[in-house]
């Protein structure tokens, strides 16, 4: 028990935004429902044959007058998803309670918000080749706007800090908070993910030959890509305190590595991801065998769900329940380890283990125990994975307060 409380931290606060539904209630709703977010690509001018998960309403929301410099769709998305769920108010608490220089923003992303630059392209000057005056590079396109548009908004002037690893991106940064938390800079941090819709990864994808041409099928036999997304999610990190309900959701465990085996492929036998997910493990003092689920990277190219199921099958054996949901929300890039991260939290508040979408036939050289339907059951601990370009993975473990080790 000494182990679990010296490693843990609170989720005090959590919420997600996504293609199946703005804030927790509808998230939860959609995958007890078993009801998915891939629609046909009619994203801006994009031809392709695709899927995407699409949040709506975006280009409807107005950015505070004061922050106008920031406007993008990236931070749209990220506002959106700030104010779901009593979120920004909660923050708010912890800013009073501790200072707001004492809590940080760790927001991971993969291309924040190019989009804008796309279209600051579109009406260059025709005679100098100029990028329109009202571009403003700083506050939308560069990867540090999200993070700093968000402490903007909610009045904090800590730490800020974004990563980029691409799809590990939202998932590392619970570790770099953790960091910094116990290095006694901060004493509580806002960590999550954005990453919205934009030509760049649409068309990039697909020149690499990963996009499908169909709602995206993790784990099936005939799997042939992934179905882009686009998400909001946060969680408010704390210590754990003297008194906590025992069905508070903690960050146990997280690990990390880095084995660089190629630029866009991961290493054929899932060595990253094994090794991430054994580090999760020993920090948070538990074995294989205490994991109740684990949500998969599941991005459902031929490569990846080989890798990972190579990964999970070494460590944990054919057993443990899994899926990936990203059969549901499409795979969010950069904001995909944090749409995990509150997924896992909702599966542990309701005892829900998550049906992986769309998948028809199991791929029989993955042996895993899939979950084509929903389980519902009592959730003690969860894993996440996230796994990216470049080799670059991270595991997260999250348990109940009150299951113990």
């Amino acid at each position: 028990m000494a182990c679990f409380f010296l490693n843990a931290l609170w989720l005090s606060h959590f919420t997600a935004t996504s293609a199946i539904g703005r804030g927790l209630q509808q998230t939860f709703a959609a995958l007890h429902q078993q009801r998915g977010g891939l629609v046909s690509c009619a994203f801006d001018t994009v031809d392709l044959p695709t899927f995407i998960g699409e949040v709506s309403g975006v280009d409807a929301v107005q950015l505070p007058s004061q922050l106008f410099a920031f406007d993008c769709r990236n931070n749209r998305l990220a506002l959106l998803g700030l104010q779901q769920d009593g979120f920004a108010d909660a923050v708010a608490a912890a800013s009073n309670k501790y200072g707001a220089q004492r809590v940080g923003v760790f927001i991971g992303t993969s291309t924040s918000g190019i989009l804008q630059t796309e279209l600051a392209y579109r009406r260059l000057d025709p005679a100098s080749g100029a990028l329109p005056a009202d571009f403003n590079y700083g506050t939308t396109h560069n990867t540090f706007s999200v993070a700093d548009f968000t402490r903007h908004y909610l009045g904090l002037n800590g730490p800020a800090v974004v990563v980029s690893s691409a799809c590990s991106s939202s998932a590392k940064v619970f570790a770099s908070a953790r960091r910094m938390m116990a290095a006694g800079l901060i004493d509580a941090a806002v960590v999550g993910g954005v990453d919205s819709l934009c030509l760049t990864t649409l068309y990039g994808f697909n020149s690499l030959g990963l996009i499908s041409t169909q709602a995206c099928r993790p784990f099936d036999t005939t799997r042939d890509g992934i179905s882009i997304g686009e998400a909001a999610a946060f969680a408010l990190l704390e210590r754990v305190p003297e008194q906590l309900d025992e069905n508070a959701v903690l960050l146990l465990g997280v690990g990390e590595s880095s084995d660089a085996h190629h630029m866009s492929s991961p290493h054929p036998e899932g060595l990253g991801a094994r090794m991430a997910m054994q580090d999760a493990l020993t920090m948070a003092c538990l074995d294989a065998a205490d994991i109740d689920y684990i949500n998969l990277h599941g991005t459902a190219t031929q490569s990846n769900d080989a890798a990972e199921s190579k990964a999970i099958s070494t460590l944990f054996g054919p057993n443990t329940a899994c899926s990936s949901t990203k059969g549901a929300t499409g795979h969010t890039l950069g904001a995909a380890g944090g749409m995990g991260a509150v997924i896992c939290a909702l599966a542990l508040r309701h005892g829900l283990l998550p049906a992986g979408l769309n998948t028809q036939q199991l791929d029989p050289a993955l042996p895993l125990n899939y979950l084509l339907q929903n389980r519902e059951q009592p959730v003690n601990r969860v894993l996440s994975n996230s796994f990216g370009f470049g080799g670059t993975n991270c595991s997260l473990i999250f348990g109940r307060a009150g299951s113990g080790v």
